[in-house]
């Protein structure tokens, strides 16, 4: 299994690339399921979780190849496809009940298995089926699967107004998607607002789909007979951008984040800033500016959905609280087990308390060097920041959870200057 070795006290120079953003990736990689005609998209990370979504893309029959340097694939879901996400190809992904709302629109049936993915908490999947439910589907779980198809007589889905009881990334791409071949018109209310939603919502419109007031907690879709093929970009990563901005926050420099956008870390960037980091926008990207760990001031904060801070930056800025002076209290109030990579901060000798959704970081001087291990994606990104500052030696186990979300990070942190690298 591999391991992150990194030994800290670099400061970090020069430009590095954004990848594009996986939580945008995998609903647009499902979205080729609309249609049966080619679609191709560009600015894919390579990432374990885009490998496995094509993975069982192809499991369902959907063609796929892989082109240039930059993230290219072109998929095709011609007849025939087997509506099926089995439980094999997706226990570490949470993201295949993607393939739930497409499959449901174009085909009319599916079956898919309950997700897996990281040991956060739990992220329930009865939204997803009240939403399709209010649709039209049928859906049962059983053995494992939700198991859905249309009442005897019914070959779509059909328009309906969706308020779900909170805030879901997923649900709102689900009902998105399945929207957009529905049968007249459906409203989604408390929709999410992350920007990977509207990045989805472009892709279906360029296929297609009529749809007003994506970014906006109010969705609009009139759906059509079919979509057609497209060519879509991948939009650029929040969260691998945010965790760049923190890495030079924590270790000192002067870093390009290219094609990183500051109107999406609108949040993160107000902390950074405060905490006494430079960030600024330029062309193409973020310059993020700092003098290192010794000049950082703790800010406190709470995480919420967007376009307030997000949890999927809350494990890295606690990396940037464990070396800054003073006391800062960190709220999490979207996942109740987001607190996991606390109890290996402290072994590099942070100084942090919980007390329930609260945990209190008393800033130190230095972190040392030790083996720890991760317990989630973010997680594995808090400690690698962790690391980059510590003295000595810090060894990261189980980082594979490290290449479910960050393209090469190791790769672009060392041509920054970090001393780090991958070992058995």
């Amino acid at each position: 299994m591999d391991k992150l070795l990194i030994r800290g006290g670099c400061s970090l120079q020069g430009e590095v690339t954004i990848s594009g953003a996986k939580n945008a990736a995998l609903p647009e990689l499902c979205a080729a399921l609309l249609t049966a005609e080619p679609v191709t998209l560009h600015n894919l990370p390579r990432l374990r979780d885009v490998a496995t979504m094509r993975t069982l893309l192809e499991h369902m029959g959907v063609r796929s190849q892989t082109f240039g340097e930059r993230g290219g694939m072109c998929l095709q879901a011609a007849d025939p496809i087997r509506p099926e996400a089995p439980y094999e190809l997706v226990k570490t992904m949470r993201a295949s009940v993607l393939a739930l709302g497409p499959l449901l629109a174009r085909f009319g049936q599916a079956r898919v298995s309950l997700p897996g993915g990281c040991a956060i908490g739990s992220r329930p999947v009865d939204q997803h089926i009240k939403g399709l439910t209010a649709m039209g589907a049928e859906i049962v779980v059983e053995h494992g699967y939700m198991v859905a198809g249309l009442p005897a007589g019914r070959t779509r889905l059909k328009g309906a107004r969706i308020a779900t009881d909170m805030v879901t990334v997923t649900g709102t791409e689900n009902f998105l998607m399945a929207a957009s071949l529905a049968e007249g018109e459906t409203i989604l209310e408390n929709a999410a607002q992350e920007p990977e939603i509207p990045d989805l919502a472009e892709m279906l419109i360029k296929m297609g789909a009529q749809i007003e007031g994506h970014g906006s907690s109010r969705i609009r879709i009139q759906g059509v007979e079919r979509l057609h093929g497209c060519t879509h970009q991948v939009v650029a990563d929040r969260i691998e951008t945010g965790t760049f901005l923190c890495a030079v926050a924590v270790a000192g420099g002067d870093v390009l984040a290219r094609h990183g956008r500051l109107d999406y870390l609108e949040a993160v960037v107000e902390k950074l800033r405060a905490s006494g980091v430079t960030v600024t926008a330029v062309d193409d990207g973020i310059r993020v500016q700092s003098a290192g760990a010794a000049t950082l001031r703790a800010q406190s904060f709470r995480t919420t959905e967007y376009p307030g801070f997000p949890t999927d930056m809350q494990a890295q800025f606690m990396a940037l609280n464990c070396v800054a002076l003073g006391t800062a209290k960190v709220t999490e109030t979207i996942f109740e087990n987001r607190f996991m990579h606390v109890n290996e901060l402290v072994r590099l000798g942070a100084n942090i308390q919980i007390d329930g959704k609260v945990a209190v970081v008393v800033g130190v001087p230095r972190l040392s060097g030790a083996k720890v291990m991760a317990t989630d994606l973010r997680a594995s990104a808090s400690l690698v920041i962790a690391g980059l500052v510590a003295e000595g030696e810090t060894l990261v186990d189980r980082i594979y959870h490290l290449d479910r979300g960050y393209d090469q990070m190791e790769i672009k942190l060392r041509a920054l200057g970090a001393d780090i690298e991958r070992v058995k």
